[in-house]
């Protein structure tokens, strides 16, 4: 069975690659999970607040007091700061054989182009710029959003050679149309989506608390709907993030368009060896729905070929509110 994947210029032996997470602090974990199957490994994000040198966390360094923002990152609880990461990515790479993308996170140029050589000479196969960013300024509009993330897109194209991937929210008031625009300003791949970890309140206590949930099948419906539309639409490769966890999902995002399926929660549920089960599994799929490759499905379902194309528009939105009455 032929499972062989493209994804950012890199020939992957099947399309299931490890997510960003903290799983590659450890190299004997890393080299569990390429034994457990993984087609490429995403490395965790290095922070726009570690390489600026956030004032936050200056003043932990100094033993002065802060507050803590549940809405940002609190860079005192980073485990590898600039040089660490650097040192982790270069050790990953020695580590094992499969493709190593490296991540950066955070909405401004700053030290990012820096940050982004250095990576390239550390051995990085692929960048995956991780835009996760919430606009609570009233005053700033849409397109000065996009266009900052833009500027960074073509700043850091302009500076390194890797293999780029952006890695989205879905709030974007028109995520096509911006899509376009990355695929235009450098990146070679779009990642649908970033998780945003929602802040919880505690009504006892009257406090913003911090809260981290696995993601489970269920958020994998946006992700297909936008790979549906981008797929064949726009240029670049196409990646899903979250919400795989069974076979059954993982063709589901190959039909609606994905080249590449990133996974991190059925990992941390099932352990490394997750990766391997569902590439066996797809492997019996296909071959038990006849076909012999992958691209027999891959956006068999998108937009561009799917005979109902409706599903994917404002059709479909009315007629499942008329589809209530029938239930009353």
């Amino acid at each position: 069975m032929d499972l062989r994947t493209r994804y950012l210029g890199l020939d992957l032996e099947h399309p299931i690659v490890v997510g960003a997470s903290p799983l590659v602090d450890d190299l004997d974990v890393v080299r569990r999970l390429e034994d457990g199957g993984a087609a490429a490994i995403v490395m965790h994000s290095l922070f726009e607040e570690q390489i600026a040198g956030d004032p936050a966390q200056a003043g932990a360094e100094a033993g002065e007091p802060t507050v803590a923002d549940p809405l940002r990152p609190d860079p005192t609880e980073f485990r590898l700061g600039p040089d660490r990461y650097l040192d982790q990515l270069l050790a990953v790479k020695q580590a094992v054989g499969v493709p190593v993308i490296a991540s950066l996170n955070g909405t401004t140029l700053g030290y990012w182009l820096e940050a982004a050589k250095l990576i390239e000479q550390a051995g990085a196969d692929a960048l995956e710029l991780n835009v996760y960013r919430l606009a609570t300024d009233p005053q700033r509009t849409a397109e000065e959003v996009e266009f900052e993330t833009l500027e960074m897109v073509r700043a850091v194209r302009a500076e390194v050679r890797l293999p780029l991937a952006v890695k989205l929210s879905p709030f974007y008031t028109s995520l096509a149309h911006f899509a376009d625009r990355l695929a235009a300003a450098g990146a070679d791949g779009l990642v649908l989506f970033n998780r945003l970890y929602q802040p919880d309140l505690d009504v006892e206590r009257g406090t913003v608390e911090r809260a981290l949930h696995l993601s489970d099948s269920a958020e994998l419906l946006l992700r297909l709907r936008w790979l549906a539309i981008l797929r064949g639409r726009v240029h670049v490769a196409l990646a899903a993030s979250g919400g795989v966890h069974t076979v059954t999902d993982v063709i589901k995002a190959l039909m609606a368009g994905a080249d590449a399926i990133q996974v991190v929660s059925v990992l941390l549920r099932e352990g490394p060896g997750a990766t391997g089960r569902l590439k066996a599994e797809l492997a019996r799929w296909l071959a038990a729905h006849g076909h012999d490759q992958l691209d027999a499905v891959r956006g068999s379902l998108s937009l561009e070929r799917c005979a109902d194309p409706s599903i994917y528009e404002r059709a479909n939105y009315t007629q499942l509110l008329q589809g209530w009455r029938h239930l009353i």
